[in-house]
């Protein structure tokens, strides 16, 4: 008798498949058996074309199922296909971490690679406005947490860039946490790299960066100089 994995004998008598399937008694299964074929018969219509093939299909799956050493083969082929279904879905899974795992890696290059920009950035401003320090220091509460959660840093907007300097007078300037909190009037402020009396400060939108840059912020009597990194009207630099 041919056997055919595809189709679930078990099913076909309306029994549970499976582990649970394998412990049907004979006697449950040929109950089952005249049950469903009680039911193709009062149900048959003259004209409805399945019903030879119904009977067909009820046939064969009782025939295997009743044959103790087919039903062992059919039984052992079903316990396969599960096991088969099992290993493809945790394969799938470990795809999904490996994945997740592998774009966790691409946004911290590029969030680290935005950083050095921005340092670098910060090490070119003039020096008018101070002694600056050698290497940029940059807030560390909340560093772009919502980058690295999205992981869709892609390529830096640089129009979402402000530069902001201050004059050097007493009373020692602006420290990260002041311009976070000045600046973020204007609407979310992503990330910033801080130094002496100069920064640069990575807004949420290109509005909030470009509605700091028409503001009075700060001390009226030390005010920032914020205006954006790169004006599409800038003159090239010599």
């Amino acid at each position: 008798m041919e056997m055919n994995v595809e189709e679930d004998h078990y099913n076909v008598l309306g029994l549970p498949s499976g582990e649970e399937g394998a412990k049907l008694t004979q006697k449950e299964i040929t109950e089952a058996y005249r049950v469903k074929a009680l039911a193709l018969h009062m149900g048959k219509r003259p004209n409805n074309p399945h019903v030879h093939a119904n009977f067909q299909r009820l046939d064969t799956a009782y025939g295997i199922l009743k044959n103790e050493s087919s039903r062992k083969v059919f039984d052992q082929r079903l316990r396969d296909q599960t096991e088969k279904h099992r290993r493809h879905s945790e394969l799938l899974s470990l795809d999904s971490v490996l994945s997740y795992f592998e774009a966790r890696a691409r946004a911290a290059v590029a969030y680290a690679k935005m950083m050095r920009k921005l340092g670098l950035e910060v090490a070119r401003m003039p020096a008018t406005h101070g002694t600056t320090d050698t290497v940029p220091k940059r807030e560390t509460r909340g560093v772009g947490k919502k980058a690295i959660n999205d992981l869709n840093l892609g390529l830096l907007d640089e129009e979402k860039i402000l530069k902001v300097s201050w004059e050097k007078l007493g009373g020692g300037g602006y420290t990260a946490e002041m311009l976070r909190d000045l600046l973020s009037k204007f609407g979310e402020v992503e990330d910033l790299v801080i130094q002496k009396f100069s920064a640069l400060v990575l807004m949420g939108t290109r509005d909030a960066a470009v509605a700091a840059t028409g503001a009075v912020v700060g001390h009226h009597a030390n005010p920032l100089v914020v205006a954006l990194l790169h004006q599409k009207s800038d003159e090239p630099d010599h």
